[in-house]
């Protein structure tokens, strides 16, 4: 049976399935271990997916030809104008690379494809074969954005240096190296940058015609839908907001201490932190009045346009069990809270880069006997999916096999995903999904059929 699978012993620590008064501490911040089939992911990887969305720029990966092809079009990153950013380039390293080294072939790949595509911008991810060869990638950069005249930034993201988690700061310094280069005259005193959205599906469209219609100006999106232009004055604005806590708060803090710009935290899904983030932002510009008085108008006016469906749903979601994993920690606390406004119990929450913090708001937001879990694995989500007689499972691409053998509906909330499901229509879109998987008759066929766990 399932529920029979073992835990790792060394990984005991990074799961909390106590409930009542069993004393709460999560081992977290650690690399994932050794035969766990972790999901956390490379220091590559993580780079690779904060920096993507920046449409206009050129992406080549320094290393063999997988890791290119592993990361190709890995958000659903809608753009509204170049497409470049959808294109995989590679230096396509070999043996010969690995021996004597592979700058030379580096600098040709850069010059070309500069020339073939005059990006506004170029970053260059060293991958770990290039960490273990010793290739200079940064010098080769320097001499690549003098000769071509436009910036040429490398992101040292060589897997094996850590976690997904590092692959984020490794791309925050290299987006560092844009920000306080651009013209900043025409921005507004009320003016922000949104930071850790990637525009999924649009979702960064419709959170910036929020702010555009509480009258304030939105600088840049870090990173969707960005554009080299946006990071370089991104100094400008006076506030940073910030979505993915654990990709962008790196780069939050550095633009804090050099340009003296304050950050808050926010989430743009589910109703109740949708309008928190902006009244929080309403909150900052508070010698603006008006400022506040068109989010009262906005939020009112987007939360009746929603109810009257969501409370249509939730009498037919009440009482149904959710378990959700997904990639950051922020984004299962709106869950937990979206996943109530519709009836549902969360049995299960985890996340891939959560730390202490993080797990103990988790734990104060769930139920006493609610699962938390710490880079887990695909035996134990199937364990305690089973275990916790879960309805729904809400996660990415990885986890999709695991709720579809076990017969189970499924939400793509990763960053693969094409539809938008922040905001509040959003949480609109969410819903409609989340009731349509659970109540699909396909799983009554599959609970009748031969299929055990």
């Amino acid at each position: 049976m399932m529920t029979s699978i073992p835990l790792l012993r060394e990984r005991e620590k990074q799961i909390h399935d106590k409930a009542g008064g069993a004393p709460f501490e999560m081992a977290c911040d650690r690399h994932s271990l050794a035969g766990s089939v972790s999901q956390r992911a490379c220091v590559f990887c993580g780079s690779r997916v904060v920096l993507y969305p920046i449409a206009d720029a050129l992406h080549l990966v320094h290393g063999p030809i997988g890791c290119a092809a592993y990361t190709w079009d890995i958000r659903g990153a809608l753009s509204s104008g170049p497409q470049l950013h959808r294109m995989s380039f590679s230096t396509d390293l070999g043996e010969r690379e690995v021996i004597f080294g592979g700058e030379k072939r580096l600098y040709k790949a850069l010059t070309e494809l500069i020339a073939a595509y005059r990006p506004k911008a170029a970053f260059v991810y060293s991958t770990c074969i290039v960490g273990i060869i010793g290739d200079d990638v940064a010098a080769v950069c320097r001499r690549v954005e003098k000769e071509q005249a436009i910036p040429v930034l490398p992101v040292h993201s060589e897997g094996f240096k850590g976690t997904k988690k590092d692959g984020y700061k490794a791309a925050c310094d290299a987006l560092f190296g844009l920000v306080g280069t651009g013209d900043t005259t025409d921005i507004a005193p009320v003016s922000i940058n949104i930071l850790g959205e990637f525009n999924i599906g649009g979702e960064a469209w419709l959170i910036r015609r929020y702010y555009e219609q509480m009258g304030v100006q939105v600088v840049s999106v870090l990173t969707g839908d960005g554009r080299v232009d946006d990071v370089r004055r991104a100094h400008g604005a006076t506030l940073n907001v910030v979505q993915c806590s654990g990709a962008m708060t790196f780069l939050a803090e550095q633009m804090q201490a050099r340009f003296g710009i304050p950050y808050i935290r926010a989430s743009y899904f589910g109703l109740e932190d949708t309008a928190k983030a902006l009244y929080d932002v309403a909150a900052h510009f508070s010698d603006h009045p008006d400022v506040r008085a068109r989010t009262e108008t906005l939020v009112r006016e987007a939360v009746a346009a929603v109810m009257p469906e969501l409370r249509r749903i939730r009498a037919v979601l009440e009482g149904k069990c959710a378990a959700v994993y997904v990639g950051g920690a922020f984004k299962v606390f709106s869950l937990i809270k979206a996943l109530r406004l519709i009836g549902m119990r969360v049995v299960l929450a985890g996340s891939q880069t959560g730390n202490a913090d993080d797990y103990a708001h988790m734990r104060a937001l769930c139920d006493p006997d609610t699962v938390i879990l710490d880079d887990a694995n695909p035996l134990e989500l199937s364990r305690f999916v089973v275990e916790k007689g879960a309805d729904l499972f809400i996660g990415g691409v990885k986890e999709r096999p695991i709720a579809y053998k076990l017969g189970l509906g499924f939400c793509d909330h990763n960053h693969e995903r094409k539809t938008p499901l922040a905001g509040f229509e959003g949480m609109r879109n969410f819903a409609r999904e989340v009731h349509l998987s659970v109540t699909s008759p396909v799983w009554e066929i599959v609970k009748q059929s031969s299929f055990k766990c």
